[in-house]
């Protein structure tokens, strides 16, 4: 957690403090704080009590300027509990470019030497990816196009990323009896491409239109090499574009709340949510802080909003304009955080709570209001004190809980504000509060915590349209490469003039059994199918070229794949591009916060 907890306000000292009665766990540090250290035993000292002279906080960045630059041994040192100073510095040069973007190096190290380990004769090595298992039935594939435009398209081999790569594999691959082996580095074959391919990569790959919502446990795409000097190129590739399972596991599973969602909405007496799209602002995506890092917020913010249109997320706009052309593919509501709020203090935040309403005097706003006490905020504040701003303001307030027991806070919060702004039946005869106020459940949220909420919302006689939910590390980080079992396997070679039929076969795991020969997948009505072995109808092959030597042959539009998604047949978008995607598109500080961090210096 990262919490406010001192502020100067007016020429005071204002110690800051969440306090919540819904859950004391949640109680943030107050005041100043020191970290100290006295023998093995640390202590944060809190409201500006601790001892300057023995806080273990260094000064690390002050105005733009790095002070400190530890070597990665001083920080190996420490993490072995040894006692090593701080390398201070005065740098006002950041790293600038994208330095990971080396298609050399973008693999896992013992493929750098598998050049060596296929058969004497091989020309062609055929491989497929799939979601072989998991927790969902249905996959929604995407994804693909973004790793193909920035990382693959053009001539991504260089003279320079050959040098980089083996100044680390010297090093790396390096034995302190035996040295380094020059020929675990295919350095000649890299070298080939350069000479005989520009630099573009003799690869095809051909995949399923992004967006397509297919069984698991069918291709979803192929890849082989198109130079028999490069047949070792293929599955060097393999743990670059495996990293598709991440944005297609969280577009399978953000689809998966989407329908839940919507059964709540039908079930509730309130249809005409989902037929003015109301639907798709009722999982907002809070989870830009929870991920392991920002190309990760990106496509799997991304990947989210194939399904839905509410992020908070804003690298996951820049992803959908970027790489997808999608001008604006979320969107978002001022609405407070507890710095705004606990900054007021205590006595303070009926004041806080109308400086919302007054900020923004129409429209949608979300307020945070269990920093102390949440039913004092819904029955007194704003269903006493606020009441008749919030009913004749040209908007609606939303409330939003962060703390307590689920799904009971849910309940307790809508019978509350019930009690003071009245409610309406559905067609169903279940209860709506009135249009100017709203909650959002954004603490705790997953696809079953969701599930349950919305059932005991509908046993308890509330309508769905009562409740949006905000998820954050569960929609986006709470998965796994096993979640939905991601694999990529070989299943066909050329080898020695004969066409071999590639097979993995554990008898310690059926499930990990790979599919066999050259693929189609194939579709009868609604039905889908993965026919192996070569057995397959080319002209009903739902996998269509999508890149070809270095060569990007489809870009799809975001709202394309977003009425795949939705099973609407669409054409894919055939181009010929050779340029892909170059620099950090992301790196913009503005851009790299919360959506509602934008509103809040109001």
């Amino acid at each position: 957690a990262f919490k406010c907890s001192y502020a100067r306000i007016g020429g005071q000292n204002v110690d800051v403090v969440k306090d919540p009665i819904t859950d004391p766990g949640k109680k943030s540090k107050k005041g100043r704080l020191t970290l100290e250290k006295n023998g093995s035993t640390w202590t944060t000292v809190v409201e500006g009590r601790g001892n300057p002279g023995n806080d273990q906080l260094v000064e690390v960045f002050r105005d733009g300027v790095l002070l400190v630059d530890d070597s990665f041994a001083k920080i190996r040192a420490r993490a072995d509990e040894k006692e090593e100073p701080v390398t201070k510095v005065q740098k006002t040069v950041g790293i600038t470019g994208d330095v990971f973007n080396n298609i050399v190096m973008l693999t896992d190290s013992y493929k750098v030497t598998h050049h060596l380990q296929y058969p004497p004769g091989t020309i062609k090595v055929y491989s497929y990816f799939e979601c072989r298992g998991g927790q969902f039935e249905t996959v929604c594939f995407f994804g693909l196009q973004y790793f193909l435009k920035k990382y693959m398209v053009g001539s991504v081999v260089t003279p320079a990323k050959l040098n980089e790569a083996e100044e680390h594999f010297k090093i790396h691959f390096s034995n302190p009896v035996h040295g380094y082996d020059p020929k675990l580095f295919n350095r000649a074959s890299w070298e080939y491409i350069i000479a005989n391919h520009g630099g573009k990569l003799p690869i095809e790959i051909k995949a399923v239109p992004e967006g397509t919502a297919l069984p698991y446990k069918n291709c979803l795409f192929t890849m082989e090499n198109t130079d028999d000097n490069c047949y070792w190129l293929t599955n060097y590739l393999e743990t670059l574009l495996v990293q598709i399972w991440y944005p297609t596991t969280v577009c399978t599973q953000s689809r998966e709340q989407k329908k839940i969602i919507m059964k709540f909405l039908k079930d509730t007496g309130t249809p005409q949510v989902i037929e003015g799209g109301g639907h798709l602002f009722k999982l907002h995506d809070f989870g830009f802080r929870g991920v392991s890092s920002v190309e990760s917020a990106a496509t799997g913010g991304a990947a989210h909003l194939v399904n839905f249109l509410g992020t908070d997320t804003m690298a996951a706009l820049m992803c959908a304009k970027e790489y997808y052309g999608e001008a604006a593919a979320g969107f978002s509501i001022p609405a407070s955080e507890h710095s705004t709020m606990t900054s007021w203090g205590r006595e303070g935040e009926l004041d806080a709570m109308r400086n919302m309403l007054e900020q923004y005097p129409k429209g949608l706003v979300a307020c945070v209001s269990d920093s102390y006490d949440i039913f004092k905020a819904c029955e007194q504040y704003w269903g006493t004190d606020l009441k008749d701003t919030i009913m004749s303001r040209d908007g609606t307030l939303v409330v939003r809980p962060d703390s307590g027991e689920l799904p009971k806070i849910v309940l307790d919060v809508l019978t509350k504000l019930e009690g003071k702004f009245g409610s309406e039946k559905t067609s169903t005869g279940h209860k709506k509060l009135p249009p100017c106020i709203r909650v959002i459940q954004g603490d705790g949220i997953d696809i079953k915590s969701l599930e349950m909420i919305l059932n005991a919302m509908k046993a308890a006689g509330w309508a769905a349209d009562n409740l949006a939910f905000g998820s954050g590390g569960a929609l986006l980080q709470k998965l796994h490469r096993d979640t939905q079992k991601c694999a990529f396997k070989c299943s066909y070679a050329r080898i020695g003039g004969q066409n071999v039929d590639v097979v993995k076969d554990p008898i310690t795991d059926p499930g990990k059994k790979s599919k066999k020969g050259r693929l189609t997948l194939e579709k009868n009505g609604s039905t889908w199918t993965t026919v192996v072995e070569g057995r397959g109808n080319p002209g009903n092959d739902q996998l269509v070229e999508v890149f070809r030597d270095g060569v990007l042959l489809v870009d799809d539009s975001f709202a394309k794949i977003r009425a795949r998604a939705d099973e609407k047949e669409e054409p894919v978008t055939k181009v010929q591009k050779t340029v892909g995607i170059t620099g950090d598109v992301f790196n913009n500080i503005v851009m790299l916060t919360d959506s509602y961090k934008v509103t809040h210096h109001l």
